[in-house]
Order: structure tokens, then sequence, then C-alpha cells
């Protein structure tokens, strides 16, 4: 029995299929991910994988991070006898240098496979690696633009599989619901998923192909959305200190970072404690830094003397949620950091998709830190603060949002939870604006 890798890698909720050539012994003309022979069975087929993808694509493994590898699959027919070990990387690059063992290469969300002649069980070997339910109820370490991405593949797959099946009835249906409550309830306190989750559920019609086929266009409108926010984010800065501010930001989010991606002027990162993440996207703005451009780290403590020493320009942060009432609620220290920042005349940025504007009538509960002390003291330890509205300026893929924006956003996604009729305001569909024990920023 031959050992066989198949390395799916994915950019933006979608995924590389590669049709095979003929200069391949197997499945000649059928789509496929990455494929290739486990060169040696005692090892680890991680390597191959690595392999595969480096001579069939160009892409070295510096480029992509294995975010989940799969149970083997069995593979039996008149072509051979396989053990497919599945992988699934997420990509930092999309350009694609193909090798003669492939006719051609796409980029495509995974439900587009059932709709091509693949090699055997492609599927199946997709859905050993992709998102669910529970992969995304265990991710602590991305934020919550990139979580609810993942939860907007797992509802399409399994919309997907349901439609697959071919469920009699209001079975498929249901299957489908169970899964978006258990998606919503798997992160409760992220808004953008359930922002997300409940729009795909209240668009479309009460089939799993509607279902699919919603949850698609979604996956692409919401990574589009967070790439505006960043792009619009990048814009408003350049309109402080010469083009080149100095910009001060804490804690971890996905979008300050790509709008810091394309920000030229020095940056100081707060450390963010409990936590601490502010280190790691220090060293990784600093791993990504031209020539002369300043990276700085700081102790939270001292922000406020940062601030009052006018060294400066502007502040940027992530979002967890902005209420309805306009405030905003971010890791601890926003609040702290925007006020500070008033009493220097200094603006605070805080970017984010709208998506992230929580329903009216949700309640924001910070959660408590891991955080210890001496015995017989107390402990007041909260993960997350709130930011006054008139302290911070939110910034999304559609500009600035003022209060009247804001309220009439959030008028909408409590809208949204109307598809769940077991729901209510302060039930799954309108938990958005409580947090979890994640520090999910974009």
């Amino acid at each position: 029995m031959a050992h066989v890798v198949t390395a799916f890698l994915r950019d933006r909720g979608e995924v590389l299929l590669a049709r095979r050539g003929d200069a391949v012994g197997t499945y000649r003309g059928r789509w496929g991910g990455v494929s290739g022979y486990v060169e040696d069975d005692t090892g680890d087929p991680v390597e191959d994988a690595l392999r595969e993808v480096r001579e069939e694509t160009g892409i070295e493994g510096t480029e992509i991070a294995l975010v989940r590898r799969g149970d083997p699959i069995a593979v039996d027919d008149d072509e051979g006898t396989f053990t497919v070990h599945p992988f699934l990387f997420d990509a930092g690059t999309r350009a694609v240098a193909s090798n003669e063992e492939l006719a051609a290469t796409e980029w495509l969300q995974p439900p587009s496979m059932l709709d091509r002649e693949t090699v055997p069980r492609l599927w199946d070997a997709y859905r050993a690696v992709g998102p669910t339910v529970e992969t995304v109820a265990a991710d602590r370490t991305h934020g919550s633009a990139a979580v609810s991405l993942r939860a907007l593949e797992a509802l399409r797959d399994e919309a997907a599989a349901a439609a697959l099946a071919d469920e009699p009835g209001d079975d498929g249906w249901a299957r489908v619901a169970d899964a978006a409550r258990a998606l919503r309830d798997a992160r409760p306190g992220m808004t953008a998923l359930a922002t997300r989750v409940n729009r795909v559920m209240a668009d479309a019609d009460r089939t799993p192909s509607a279902v699919r086929d919603r949850a698609v266009r979604a996956v692409t409108a919401a990574a589009d959305a967070d790439d505006r926010a960043a792009r619009e984010a990048a814009t408003v800065l350049r309109e402080h200190g010469d083009g080149a501010p100095a910009v001060l930001t804490l804690s971890r989010s996905g979008t300050v970072a790509a709008a810091l991606d394309r920000h030229d002027g020095p940056v100081f990162v707060a450390e963010s404690r409990p936590g601490g993440e502010g280190r790691g996207v220090a060293a990784s703005l600093a791993a990504d830094a031209g020539p002369g451009r300043r990276i700085a780290l700081l102790p939270d403590a001292a922000v406020a003397s940062l601030l009052a020493d006018g060294r400066v320009d502007a502040a940027l942060v992530g979002v967890d949620a902005v209420l309805a009432d306009g405030r905003v609620a971010n890791k601890l220290g926003t609040r702290g950091l925007a006020l500070s920042a008033a009493r220097e005349s200094v603006p605070v940025y805080a970017v984010t998709a709208r998506d992230k504007v929580a329903p009216v009538g949700s309640e924001f509960h910070p959660e408590r830190a891991d955080f210890s002390a001496p015995e017989g003291t107390d402990t007041y330890a909260p993960l997350f603060d709130r930011t006054p509205a008139d302290a911070v300026t939110v910034v999304t893929e559609d500009g600035v949002l003022d209060a009247e924006a804001v309220r009439a956003v959030a008028e909408k996604h409590r809208a949204l939870a109307d598809w769940d009729s077991g729901g209510d305001a302060d039930g799954p569909g309108g938990a958005a604006g409580r947090r979890g024990d994640d520090d999910g920023k974009e």
C-alpha cells in the first residue's frame, strides 16, 4: 500500500486546487490538492507535504503555516491502493509556479471540488482538515476577524455536506441550523462571528444548498471587508505626521497589522498585559520593517508618559465590539490609552469591519484575566474594558462611523438574529456583545 500526502493551501477562505498533468502516474486530468508520495513511511509525512508544495508550486515552507493534519484516508480503486495523509496550510502568497506535474491550478472555495472530476475522496480529505465547530471553539491564537472567517467556512462546508447527502424534508436545514447555533455558542463573545453567521442564515432559504451558496459569498465579503477596513485606517493615519506618523498600538489585531503594513512611520507597541501579546506584535513588525523604520516595545505603564512626551501622532487599536451607544470594547488598556491620548490631543482610531457592531440590546460582560495575587487578597483583573465613544473614532471598511451610523448598524444586526425562532435578544443570536475568554481582535 502506497502512502501519499495531500496538501491544501488556504487563503481568504479559498484553497488551491491543481489539475494533474500527463507527467504523473495516476489520475491524470483530475483535480486534487498538492500531492505526492511519502518517501519514508517511518518519518513525518508533513515533511513530504512541504516538499511537494515546494516542488509543484514553487511556494517555500517559510510562506505557509501548518494549520491542521487529518487522520489518514484509505483509497482503493482500479489505479491503486493508497493511504492519504491530508494537511491544511495557510498560505502567505498566491503566486504559484507549477511544475510539469500540474496542468492547471485555481484558487477556489472547497465546495467547488464537488462539481469537478477529482481524485478519489478529495472532499473527504479536505473535510478531515477543514474548520469545524471544535476548531473554531479551540482557536486562541487568532483574533475574531480570522475566527469569524473560519466559522463561515465551517458553516459553508457543513451546508455543502448536507446538500450532498440530500437529506429529506427539513432534516438538512435542521442539520445546518444546528451547526450555525453551535458556531455562535462556541465563541459567544465574538460579535463578528455571530453577525456573519446570522446574516447567512437570515438571507438563505431554508435549504442546505441555499446556505452553502450564501456562505460562499459571505466568506469573500468578510475577507474583503476586513481588508478594506485596514486600507481605510492606513489612509486615515497618513493624514497625521506628514504621511509617516508615529503610531501607538496595543494588543494583537490582524486588521491593525494589515493597516501598519501600509504604513512607513515608527510604531510603538504596548506590551498588553495580561497576555503580553504586544511582544509578538512588535517582533513581527520588526521582522518586516524596512531600513530605518523604528519599532519600539513599551510596558503598559509607560503609555501615558509616551503620549505626554509628544512622541506619538496617532493611536490605532483593534476592536472587540462596538456597542450600540458608540463605546468600544477592546483589550484592557484601551480605555487608559484613549483617555491619556485625549489629554494630549492625540487622535485614537479603532479599526474594524462593521460586522463588529453589536446588536441593540446586547450587553458586554468582560471576563476576568488569569491573574494571581498573594493569599488573603482579592483581585480585580478584567481582560477587556470599554472606551467612551467621544474618546475614539471608529474606522470601518466604509470609513468613519459616527454615533448615528453605529446605532443604525446595531439595529440591523439585531434583526439578523430573527432567523432563529428559538433565540432572543440575550440568547445565542443576541450574544454578540458578550465577551468570551479570548482576546478576539481582528
